[in-house]
């Protein structure tokens, strides 16, 4: 596994305004794009409503609904093809409005089977105001025999907006029994912080796992382990003391996890964690012990139970 975290003391290039979907639909040159997906949250009436949607071909959202009486509103993503394919792309855009609240989350597990001749990708663009909260929880990822996945996401955030992102990764099942035979994952998080003075980037995350090209297993790789979690927080209350307490809530599962803290930039702080283990359910189990510690502390809120199955 190659993975790092670049934490930049300097300001990052600018980040341009982009018209909702725009942005996407420039990046896609050659590829075509197999879905797309465009999501606005604002706030009415106390609590946060839609107030942009739109979508094409394999992906969609359900109905909204709420999990609490704390406004917070819940969508989740379905991806009605069941899988990610060879050269196949998919676009989603986020934008979540000052003051409004969304967990975003999936159906079901992200799949990708045999992407022979080109990668499966998937491009996110996600917005946050001033004020504005997103909580990205998606179910695991499931890399496939000979599977190919990118994942891109450029994130643009309010100094006083806060951000959660789980995700997991796990080895789908092959013929032999082995637990590494995808060809390729590579999940890059390009962080942003919007100030008076143009954007700064506050974090640029890379996971890149090649098991054709090294031998993953070993130390520096997977330390022996076939699952990765990862978190990443961004938040003005992202101080040292946080990192501590999660890092003792990790040490209560099954999992090899180091934490790490951003530089401040506009005031707010970012924090990522990466777990190693063989299990999906311990992964899933830490990540969601460590959310719910942020949502006790800031928000009030129980663990997110949704109920899925």
């Amino acid at each position: 596994m190659s993975t790092h975290i670049v934490v930049p003391t300097v300001d990052g290039a600018p980040l341009r305004n982009v018209e909702p979907g725009a942005g996407l639909a420039s990046a896609v040159g050659e590829r075509g794009v197999r879905g797309r997906l465009e999501l606005g949250v604002s706030v009415r009436g106390g609590r946060s409503v839609a107030s942009r949607q739109f979508h094409e071909g394999a992906l969609r959202v359900l109905r909204p609904h709420y999990l609490d009486q704390s406004g917070q509103v819940c969508f989740v993503m379905v991806n009605p093809g069941g899988a990610y394919l060879g050269a196949d792309l998919f676009l989603i855009d986020v934008e979540v409005q000052a003051g409004a609240d969304l967990l975003l989350t999936t159906q079901s597990a992200t799949k990708v089977y045999r992407t022979p001749g080109s990668f499966a990708e998937q491009r996110m663009s996600v917005r946050l105001g001033d004020g504005a909260r997103l909580e990205l929880l998606p179910d695991q990822l499931i890399a496939y025999r000979e599977a190919s996945y990118r994942q891109n996401s450029r994130i643009s955030l309010h100094p006083t907006s806060s951000l959660v992102m789980a995700e997991v990764i796990t080895p789908g099942w092959s013929p032999d029994g082995g637990v590494f035979r995808y060809e390729e994952l590579r999940l890059r998080n390009e962080i942003h912080v919007q100030s008076g003075g143009g954007a700064q980037l506050l974090a640029l995350d890379n996971l890149l796992i090649l098991p054709p090209v090294n031998d993953v297993t070993g130390m520096g790789f997977m330390e022996g382990f076939s699952h990765v979690g990862s978190l990443v927080v961004v938040d003005p209350r992202v101080n040292q003391e946080l990192a501590d307490e999660l890092h003792h809530v990790t040490r209560e599962h099954d999992a090899y996890t180091g934490i790490s803290l951003t530089n401040s930039v506009g005031g707010t702080t970012g924090l990522v964690l990466r777990s190693l283990s063989n299990s999906t359910d311990e992964l899933n189990s830490l990540l969601g012990a460590c959310t719910s510690v942020l949502r006790e502390r800031w928000y009030g809120q129980g663990p997110v139970n949704l109920r899925k199955y």
